[in-house]
């Protein structure tokens, strides 16, 4: 299966007749592996950033989750393996894998849980399958 039938078919699946807004599945290195059409152009140093949150839970808490020049608040995830983020009636949901990171990128009216169960459970699957 390509990586981009993962993010078509599992992160932009229907759920509860809601969609994410956009999804990625990005390489360690912040490679694009593939993404949804809607997916923001981010930049180097937006990525760094969530990578580094990953190595050392918590540096982005105070300044914020940029991810396409939008700032999410980061509020609680899993240390090292889940960042998610909240702006207004959306946010982000960030999944590590042991290669990838899986994002997801959701508005109203999908509910922050709807979209932390989307992108974790791919993530888990991803993980489960050495990836």
């Amino acid at each position: 299966m390509s990586w981009q039938t993962y993010v078509d078919d599992h992160l932009m699946c229907d759920v509860e007749g809601n969609h994410l807004t956009a999804a990625a599945i990005l390489g360690e290195d912040g490679s694009v592996w593939a993404q949804s059409a809607h997916f923001p152009q981010f930049n180097p140093d937006e990525i760094a950033g969530i990578i580094s949150d990953f190595d050392e839970p918590g540096t982005l808490a105070p300044t914020g989750l940029f991810l396409g020049g939008v700032k999410y608040m980061v509020i609680q995830g899993e240390p090292g393996a889940v960042i998610r983020g909240k702006k207004g009636p959306g946010g982000v949901t960030i999944k590590k894998t042991n290669q990838a990171m899986v994002i997801g990128i959701y508005d109203e009216p999908m509910a922050p849980g709807q979209c932390n169960m989307v992108v974790e459970r791919l993530g888990d699957y991803l993980i489960e399958s050495g990836l």
